[in-house]
């Protein structure tokens, strides 16, 4: 029987790797949708409220705009309409094939990368949602940094390198995605690490201060307390690795007004911000920035040297805390903020303890990453 779907996640790793065999991402969800977020080199052929009543008039007109030497990955918002559109294309001859769950599918890919410039660290990359997080590990011992909610990604993980997750750690409390940090910590009862400016009404938390250190095997990741994209934020150094989480990013960082979106408040946690980073950036130019975010960069294991982040002109914010000017940095920052991250103060709220996640939380985190300054 001929197979009729392809894995969210197996279209994640052809588009990422170069040497692998083509495929044509059809989209076929309303344009505005696809707009604000899109599979990276797929096309949009804006027909689902047709397929949504089996009309495939639009899709026949487009025929000719398809490869008929290219395996066809169709997808939707969750998996229905884009297998209508599979079918009638397989009747017409072309090698289609559907995402089941669509888009939600896109959103619980996670990749796994390990950089090569460093040792003893594992980069979990979510294409679809821009997140990062981090195994560090050491002689048979590993700590997990910023999981996703999806821990059985991080326990499988770890299973496949025969490694004992010992702790568990957030650079911050999160606002756009679900942290996976305190159930994975509690069903394991390891501690949970974070800085306690940002545990709001969490218990049992092991609470992080600047110049801290977690063990991990026989080594330490050594936290630095950098303060702006949250009251709370840290940044971890493990070797030459810099985890920076949402203060330093690769284009951008880490904006400051989720924890108070008054203008005020905003220039505030930017001069902390802008701190922060003149401290960051002290450190020497070999130091591998590996962040907590990306947005379109594609780039993989998602790293750079310092010295090359510094010298390079794609991180405007950065560039002016290397020329000291602080009031252009947070002139920048109030003036260019996007739109908020989809359900943030929701996901604060299951982040702090203060809502418990209901049925939707999957849902929640769904859409672009917009956790970026500018």
């Amino acid at each position: 029987m001929h197979n009729t779907d392809i894995e969210a996640s197996e279209v994640a790793r052809r588009i990422a790797d170069e040497d692998s065999e083509d495929l044509f991402v059809l989209d076929v969800r309303n344009e505005d949708d696809y707009e604000e977020w899109p599979i990276p080199e797929s096309r949009n052929l804006p027909i689902y409220d047709e397929l949504l009543d089996h009309d495939f008039s639009g899709l026949e007109a487009h025929l000719e705009d398809l490869p008929e030497d290219e395996e066809i990955a169709v997808v939707c918002v969750g998996g229905i309409t884009s297998a209508r559109a599979a079918e009638f294309l397989r009747d017409e001859g072309f090698d289609a094939k559907s995402i089941p769950d669509g888009m939600n599918a896109w959103g619980r890919v996670h990749r796994e990368y390990e950089p090569a410039a460093v040792d003893g660290v594992v980069q979990v990359v979510r294409p679809g949602t821009g997140c990062v997080s981090y195994l560090v590990h050491d002689d048979g011992e590993a700590v997990v940094v910023d999981p996703s909610q999806y821990v059985d990604r991080y326990l499988n993980a770890v299973d496949e390198r025969d490694l004992e997750i010992v702790g568990v750690a957030d650079t911050h409390a999160h606002a756009d995605h679900v942290s996976g940090a305190r159930r994975l910590a509690g069903e394991l009862d390891v501690p949970y690490y974070l800085h306690g400016e940002d545990t709001g009404d969490l218990g049992g938390t092991t609470e992080l201060a600047d110049g801290d250190t977690i063990p991990v095997g026989n080594r330490e990741l050594d936290v630095s307390h950098t303060p702006g994209h949250t009251p709370g934020s840290v940044s971890f150094e493990y070797g030459d690795a810099l985890l920076s989480g949402d203060t330093l990013f690769l284009r951008s960082v880490g904006r400051p007004d989720l924890e108070d979106g008054g203008e005020d408040a905003i220039r505030e946690a930017s001069d902390r911000l802008f701190d922060s980073l003149d401290d960051l950036t002290d450190r020497s130019d070999d130091t591998v920035v590996l962040p907590g975010h990306f947005s379109d960069e594609e780039v993989r294991p998602l790293a750079t040297d310092l010295g090359d982040l510094l010298a390079e002109s794609t991180n405007e914010l950065l560039s002016y805390v290397e020329d000291g000017d602080e009031e252009a940095f947070v002139e920048t920052i109030v003036e260019s903020l996007a739109d908020e991250p989809a359900n943030y103060n929701e996901i604060k709220q299951i982040n702090w303890g203060k809502e418990q996640p209901g049925s939707d939380v999957e849902s929640l985190e769904l859409g672009p990453n917009n956790c970026a300054a500018n």
